[in-house]
């Protein structure tokens, strides 16, 4: 065993010197290969980057989601079905919601507006009460384009006209800013005064449930007593972020399609042949006693250097512009495009299946590609090959 670890590093110490000897296609080369796999690489990482953070969000959203529909249509909902649902086995808790959008003129964003009932926690960064009459929470980005920060007001016009003056009590913070950077909380009494609001109607009513294997069966039951009605479950919601995320991110590997194919053209060039430089080596290999497995297990090890220096470089490069730059050349198109848009760190992390996939697409077929022109070559006589 200590002799074949002996003939491979002496394989790879020459290996090392021949790559040196062209340094020039060499770098260029290991140059694409580069950028092929920080590209591939880069759109991986942050699209399970998002899946991952709309899944960890989403774990806190409720069970189910119960919406009124009208003419085929999102309405609101009375309080008389929060009673009819309380009837229903397994439904732990009923809350009925005041959300609603506001196209705000001054920028040309949309706000995200809703109450909180009184004495409930708001935020998962820090902890944050329901703010009362007259008092508002806004996200980091309404701040910013309104250029407002705690202690100062907030102007809002609905669509009647009618100017409401809020105070802004906090601002959430970048922790939160996927789902917080467009959002503005108000109290309940302003909210239906904006919008207009009659009491005892609602946007829609989240339910809670005790076991979550009887989800099925609870909208089941829910439905047959409410055919107006319409119930998504959680688990509905994060299937459609994932499309949504599994979109955009086929998007982006459609644009960087021409670095794919430029990799296909080097694995095919390289099982193509190799050059009258490299074969001349070949022939003064076998003519001074090397034998053909030494000079295909060279090529191999030369292979292998390339394309898995290449992969460790690109995937490295790859995550540091995904997870400490924030993925400046790919973010608009996997987050989506808003006047507000949500600036907030993702947290780091690795999944070991997806580098080994992108490891195996990358790596072994290049490395694969080498064989069988070195052994056309290795197995020729040497005076041919040299001549």
């Amino acid at each position: 065993m200590t002799t074949w670890f002996a003939r491979q590093r002496y394989l790879i110490d020459f290996t090392l010197a021949a790559l040196s000897r062209r340094r020039g296609k060499t770098l260029g080369l290991f140059a694409v290969y580069t950028l092929i796999v920080f590209a591939l690489a880069s759109v991986l990482i942050f699209g399970q980057a998002i899946r991952r953070e709309a899944g960890l969000l989403l774990a806190g959203a409720p069970e189910i989601t119960v919406q009124k529909i009208a003419m085929g249509r999102h309405a609101t909902i009375g309080i008389d079905t929060a009673e009819a649902l309380k009837g229903i086995r397994g439904v732990t808790r009923i809350e009925p919601r005041l959300w609603g959008y506001f196209y705000d003129r001054a920028n040309g964003a949309n706000y995200t507006v809703m109450t909180v009932p009184p004495g409930n926690a708001v935020g998962k960064d820090k902890v944050l009460t329901a703010p009362a009459r007259g008092e508002a929470l806004i996200g980091r980005g309404v701040a910013e384009s309104r250029n407002v920060r705690p202690g100062r007001p907030l102007f809002l016009i609905n669509a009647r006209g009618k100017l409401i003056k809020l105070m802004v009590r906090d601002v959430f913070t970048s922790q939160s800013a996927l789902v917080t950077t467009d959002l503005v909380v108000m109290n309940e009494a302003d909210y239906r005064d904006f919008f207009d609001v009659p009491a005892g109607v609602y946007t829609d009513i989240a339910l809670s449930v005790r076991n979550a294997r009887e989800i099925a069966t609870i909208v089941e039951k829910a439905a047959k007593a409410l055919p107006d009605v319409r119930f998504i479950t959680r688990d509905a919601v994060l299937r459609t972020y994932q499309s949504i995320f599994d979109w955009r991110e086929g998007l982006m590997l459609v644009l960087i399609v021409g670095a794919v194919l430029a990799f296909v053209i080097f694995a095919a060039e390289k099982a193509s042949g190799l050059s009258a430089e490299e074969q001349r080596e070949i022939g003064v290999l076998k003519a001074v006693g090397w034998e053909t497995g030494d000079v295909i297990a060279m090529k191999m090890w030369e292979g292998a250097l390339v394309s898995l220096g290449a992969f460790l470089l690109g995937y490295a490069l790859a995550y540091g512009h995904v997870f400490f730059l924030s993925a400046p050349l790919i973010e608009p198109v996997l987050k989506g495009w808003s006047v507000l848009y949500p600036e907030f760190p993702l947290a780091p992390h690795v999944d070991m299946l997806q580098v080994a996939v992108l490891a195996f697409f990358t790596v072994v077929p290049y490395t694969a590609a080498t064989l069988v022109p070195i052994w056309r070559t290795a197995v020729m006589d040497p005076d041919r090959v040299m001549r």
